[in-house]
């Protein structure tokens, strides 16, 4: 059995051997029901392995829930990195699966959800319920009672505000989905404690978010703190921080990579944005990856299989704002990424929002500017070649009705962009993979690529073979040829031209 379910159903006898072998792997990828318990476990659950004919396997823990299995308390399993489906699939489920964690459904109804993927609520709560067993409101239902249950194990907030802050619209409405999910009050799901996964102390809640190993950290940290930008981003050698622009207001969040979770510090957060808010990071750090099952279809290839034996897990580059990606990529082009970093520090500074926060050396006081902003303002405060600055403006401009967020669909954003002065294969590519998650990008038109491919004695119709995983391909080209950069993350030197900012 491959160690990804995102290219095919769910195979009963893959997930048996995975289940008999209590394979940590997969979970996260698919829950097991138990008929004779009515629970539902990961598939690294520690309890005796029941028997084929009791088990049955779902896609996800709301089609658990429907079919009346509650979560099992000793593996918990929504204590697990998300599943890498929604990324691989570009289909409506996946592309709907994204914008339900980021918490859409809950701040803007099933209606909201239909305007941003442009069908009607019907139609979408058929194939949801047809493709992952569950309807949209029974999604949204059991990512709220993931929330719910990461508060309440492991801070110490009010269990009111608990409800509230996992997007619950009433406490009664609270108290009936931890029953009926959890078999526990909420009192009693806090008493029992078990994994602490957070923890609160004053303004801060520290979130642990766990990923599947292994994890390239050095390239991860080294393309956060070689494109650090000041005001908006901080490095100071083992911790990155930075603002959000939530939907309902600024936070900061200092993320430290750890050998099995990344820690994500929250400060300034509105609770409800928190879910919002730890989608954010687990997308920009691409957590919910499955690497081994990457890794091994890139190293059937005999060029790359060297690269990702040198350095297994790694990850590509995320987004927490789609106008902020659309920006700072156009600001990147031919440019090295000192340079970029210059003029959009200058953006920032001139036309980002201050969050009002008190001022301490070095860290985050701004958001990135609106688009609004840089429409109306650009041409007064952004720096280079005049006809950048006026495709950096009229992008803008654009992207005030462009739909830029990670439930878009890949091919008609990158058509959008293309469709725009100033925005050629590179800016294209670089955005669509950042801001969707889109696992088999491959990057045209850059020259560290191109020279990568060379020093493999590989063509660009070579890398057919490596889909649906180009994407991480491409990082593993970036990688080979900037090693000497990568390594010390500490003090990054700037990228050449023609690379990734």
């Amino acid at each position: 059995m491959t160690t990804t379910l995102a290219t095919a159903p769910l195979d009963f006898d893959g997930c048996y051997r995975a289940l008999a072998a209590r394979d940590t792997r997969f979970d996260g990828q698919f829950v097991t029901t138990v008929l004779t318990t009515g629970i539902y476990c990961r598939p690294s659950c520690p309890a005796r392995t029941p028997k084929p004919g009791n088990v049955r396997f779902e896609l996800t823990a709301a089609a658990a829930a429907a079919r009346g299995f509650r979560a099992c308390r000793r593996c918990l399993p929504d204590a697990t990195p998300g599943s890498p489906l929604w990324n691989v699939r570009a289909d409506l489920a996946g592309r709907a699966m994204r914008l339900i964690a980021d918490g859409v459904v809950d701040r803007d109804g099933v209606g909201g959800l239909a305007a941003a993927l442009g069908y009607t609520e019907r139609h979408i709560s058929r194939v949801l319920s047809a493709e992952l067993g569950a309807g949209t409101l029974a999604l949204a239902r059991t990512h709220r009672a993931t929330s719910a249950r990461m508060l309440l194990t492991g801070t110490n907030l009010p269990i009111g505000d608990v409800a509230f802050a996992a997007g619950f619209s009433s406490i009664r409405q609270f108290n009936d989905t931890i029953r009926e999910l959890y078999d526990a009050t909420p009192s009693g799901l806090r008493a029992s404690r078990g994994r602490t996964d957070a923890a609160s102390t004053g303004d801060r809640i520290t979130l642990c978010l766990p990923f599947r190993q292994p994890y390239d950290t050095a390239w991860t940290l080294y393309g956060l703190a070689a494109h650090a930008v000041d005001g908006l981003e901080h490095w100071d050698s083992t911790t990155f921080e930075r603002t959000l622009r939530l939907p309902h207001c600024a936070a900061s969040v200092r993320i430290t990579i750890g050998s099995d979770h990344v820690s994500a510090a929250f400060e300034h957060l509105d609770m409800s944005d928190l879910g919002a808010g730890v989608n954010r990071v687990r997308r920009l750090l691409d957590l919910d990856a499955d690497p081994v099952a990457v890794d091994e279809a890139l190293s059937r290839d005999r060029r790359l299989r060297p690269l990702v034996t040198a350095h297994p897990g790694i990850r590509i580059p995320g987004s927490v704002d789609g106008v902020e990606t659309l920006i700072r990529v156009m600001m990147g082009q031919q440019v090295s990424v000192k340079a970029a970093r210059t003029r959009i520090a200058r953006l920032v500074a001139e036309l980002g929002e201050p969050t009002g926060w008190p001022d301490e050396a070095g860290r985050p006081n701004r958001l990135f500017p609106t688009a609004a902003a840089i429409a109306e303002h650009g041409p007064a405060v952004l720096t280079g070649p005049a006809r950048s600055i006026r495709s950096i403006t009229a992008a803008a401009a654009c992207a005030q009705q462009m739909e830029l967020h990670p439930g878009v669909d890949a091919s008609n954003l990158r058509a959008d962009l293309m469709r725009l002065s100033g925005i050629g294969d590179w800016t294209a590519d670089q955005v669509v993979m950042r801001l969707t998650g889109d696992p088999d990008v491959l990057t045209r038109r850059d020259l560290v690529i191109d020279r990568a491919l060379a020093d493999l004695g590989a063509r660009p119709d070579d890398t057919r073979s490596w889909r649906p995983w180009r994407s991480y391909a491409s990082m593993h080209l970036w990688r080979h040829r900037l090693a000497h950069l990568v390594d010390d993350p500490v003090a990054p030197r700037p990228l050449p031209r023609g690379t990734t900012s």
